[in-house]
């Protein structure tokens, strides 16, 4: 079967690897003529384990190909996934205009039956939007379906997501399209992956429903910690407690600056804007994104705590993506905290393992791009660690001590025991563990 992938995006360069990886012939096209030459020579244009190596095998025997012709792409392909951006408004409301753009171009190659499938997030009733798109472009002509399939796929760990999937959300209305889809995914049923088949608007509210939880646990969990902070409770232990319980579960319960990335913002946004619209008011995920900017705007305030104030002060960052193993800075709380750090007349003496190049082309200013954690500290007047990259755990805090200026950790994700900290002289912050 053949399918085409419009996108080479985070989203869309994943799925279309991963299908070729299935077996699939896969066709990716993106309008960036850059990227694709990129792609061409098997160079992934983002940090992402295991993707280059996938996309150079698959190149390689001739399942996946790179394209910037869309009709091409749509008269040689069976299926067509729609993998393009959907950023934020800044009233909250999703940009469709990629996703309108590309129905509009689907609709005038349309050659034949085609099923066309939205895996972008995109708000409840947008597939219905590119369904109206095709039919207007292509004169009903011809006959095709619509379906919506949202990935689920972690930064980081993307490849085994689409791989070994906690579950494949269908959202399809007919016979043919759940059919084919079945079929693209039949490799999963082999181990057994659940597979949920619904309606359109339920599926597209699947994707935001489970977004939404997940950043609600994480502003919870970041609540508690500024109470466990008043009341001289350790955070690290509620919530361990918490996790333990089988109902609750220990993921997403990790206090530290805030949500970032791609996703849980944006989507917390978008759900909020189209509910309003709908008529509903979703108090607790509005308060989700309070609590997640009032946590990031609080670590700032912990380091000036340490520091008796930011002016003239150096301060070591490590860490600028918003999770480990990406090297995606979108909305990463390192980013709100340096930019910060850099207004109220301090210095930055920053790294990252992978970040570093992205990072550069927003931090304006006195910033030091150091070539590993120790060249950060050295000189620095506080510690601050912002992203839990795995490098970060085991650092000898000895040698850092020697480095700094002034021994002060401010440990922005909770990753070391903070006695053994104090035991080697340092002044150590944490969240909800002081």
């Amino acid at each position: 079967m053949n399918i085409c992938v419009v996108g080479a995006g985070y989203a869309g360069l994943v799925t279309a690897a991963c299908f070729a990886e299935f077996g699939l012939r896969v066709t990716c096209v993106d309008k960036d003529e850059k990227k694709i030459e990129s792609l061409k020579q098997g160079k992934v244009p983002f940090f992402e384990p295991g993707l280059e190596e996938m996309v150079q095998r698959n190149m390689a025997q001739g399942r996946l190909s790179f394209s910037t012709d869309l009709a091409w792409g749509v008269r040689n392909s069976l299926v067509i996934f729609i993998c393009v951006g959907t950023p934020s408004k800044e009233d909250g409301s999703v940009d469709l205009s990629a996703v309108d753009e590309v129905a509009a171009q689907i609709g005038e190659a349309l050659d034949g039956y085609k099923l066309v499938v939205t895996k972008s997030t995109v708000p409840v009733g947008t597939t219905r939007r590119v369904e109206a798109i095709i039919r207007e472009k292509s004169k009903g002509k011809y006959h095709f379906d619509v379906a919506n399939n949202p990935e689920f796929l972690r930064e980081g760990s993307a490849v085994e997501d689409f791989m070994r999937p906690n579950r494949v959300i269908i959202g399809a209305e007919s016979d043919q399209a759940r059919a084919i889809l079945r079929d693209l995914y039949s490799p999963l049923y082999l181990i057994e992956a659940p597979f949920v088949i619904t309606n359109i608007q339920t599926s597209e509210m699947i994707k935001y429903a489970s977004n939404a939880f997940l950043a609600t646990k994480i502003s919870f969990i970041n609540e508690m910690a500024l109470l466990c902070d008043k009341l001289g409770a350790d955070v690290y232990q509620v919530a361990r407690a918490m996790g333990l319980d089988q109902r609750i579960g220990p993921k997403f319960l990790h206090p530290g600056p805030g949500f970032g990335g791609s996703c849980f913002p944006k989507d917390t946004r978008a759900l909020a804007h189209f509910a309003r619209e709908a008529g509903v008011e979703l108090e607790i995920v509005e308060a989700v994104i309070r609590v997640n900017k009032r946590q990031r705007e609080w670590a700032v305030k912990r380091i000036e705590e340490a520091l008796g104030g930011i002016q003239d002060k150096t301060v070591a960052l490590l860490g600028l993506t918003f999770k480990p193993n990406t090297d995606d800075i979108r909305e990463a709380p390192a980013i709100y905290i340096a930019q910060e750090i850099l207004t109220r007349g301090g210095r930055l003496r920053a790294y990252d393992p992978v970040g570093m190049e992205n990072a550069s082309h927003v931090l304006n200013g006195n910033v030091t791009f150091c070539s590993d954690a120790y060249d950060a500290a050295t000189g620095s007047d506080a510690l601050v660690i912002a992203t839990e990259w795995n490098q970060f755990r085991n650092l000898d805090m000895d040698r850092m001590k020697e480095l700094l200026a002034r021994p002060i950790l401010v440990d922005l994700k909770n990753i070391y025991d903070p006695e053994r900290i104090r035991d080697k002289g340092f002044a150590y912050y944490g969240v909800g563990r002081n």
